[in-house]
């Protein structure tokens, strides 16, 4: 009797000790994704050192990308939370390794000796970042564009299309910089007549036309359009990019080329939402203004 009840609970053992050792692994697994920092940092060098906390950050983060946000406890948080936790200035985002495509990020608090200028630098970005994250799932503002060919686009015209837009003006270098990575996603899609790639301008049809000349550039280039962009759009980081759907709704806003090419391949949505309202007195602070042209 004792050895069949033995024999019959083999099985179970067996599968409990497999289940335990699976589930210590996963556990451990999870643990060394959230603990593991890449690439290995000092936080309290981040912490202390402007200089060093802007290298890692500009290398490492993008705030504007769809990531996963951890907070202090390593608990997920989603990306609104994060955002809203960064524009604090208490903050410091650090990458967490990860084998999957989507990026994990933890929040790290600032101790009270960290350099003020960190603090201040993050909360201005956080507030920007989390400006465009707002406009996603809103609808593009009314707008009648005609380009230095004479085209015009507005909301009737362009439905059922996509729309690829860029702010930029002519002496914002980051703008320009960018040209040749554009030019290459135009080329890619130029079959495509459900696509049209518009890029919003500050400066005159003059000044443009002569600078187009110079800077070869494949976008539909509007200009004269300070007002939409920074009244209708409340804009004033540049470059943006925005890509507006077959219907009219904003799915992506950023500031790098890289990741809105990157979005648009994936083909991923943002659920509705409506358009923030002008920068207040009560808001966090609005980013500065473009530079003068």
């Amino acid at each position: 009797m004792k050895k069949l009840l033995i024999l019959f609970l083999i099985p179970f053992l067996l599968s409990f000790f497999v289940f335990s050792c699976n589930e210590n692994s996963k556990k451990t697994q999870l643990t060394e994704k959230v603990e593991t920092l890449e690439p290995k940092v000092e936080i309290s060098e981040l912490n202390s050192d402007f200089i060093k906390w802007w290298t890692y950050y500009s290398y490492n983060i993008s705030l504007s990308s769809d990531f996963t946000g951890l907070d202090e406890q390593s608990d997920t948080i989603d990306k609104k939370q994060f955002l809203k936790e960064l524009i604090t200035g208490n903050y410091i985002p650090l990458k967490i390794k990860s084998d999957s495509k989507v990026e994990i990020y933890k929040l790290y608090k600032l101790d009270v000796n960290a350099d003020k200028r960190i603090g201040g630098t993050i909360k201005n970005e956080s507030t920007i970042i989390y400006g465009l994250y707002e406009m996603e799932g809103a609808p593009l503002p009314e707008f009648n564009f005609t380009d230095l060919d004479g085209n015009v686009y507005n909301n009737e015209n362009t439905k059922g299309k996509t729309l690829i837009l860029k702010t930029w003006f002519i002496n914002c270098k980051a703008c320009v910089a960018e040209f040749p990575e554009l030019n290459e996603f135009v080329d890619k899609y130029k079959d495509r007549n459900d696509i049209i790639f518009l890029s919003l301008a500050l400066d005159s049809k003059s000044e443009l036309e002569k600078f187009i000349q110079q800077k070869e550039f494949e976008y539909k280039v509007v200009p004269n359009q300070e007002e939409y962009i920074l009244k209708k759009l409340y804009l004033n980081a540049f470059p943006t990019h925005l890509i507006v759907d077959e219907n009219g709704t904003i799915l992506k806003v950023g500031n790098n080329a890289s990741e809105m090419i990157a979005f648009f391949e994936n083909g991923k949505k943002s659920t509705d939402k409506k358009l923030p309202p002008p920068p207040s007195a009560a808001a966090p602070p609005p980013p500065l203004p473009p530079p003068s042209r």
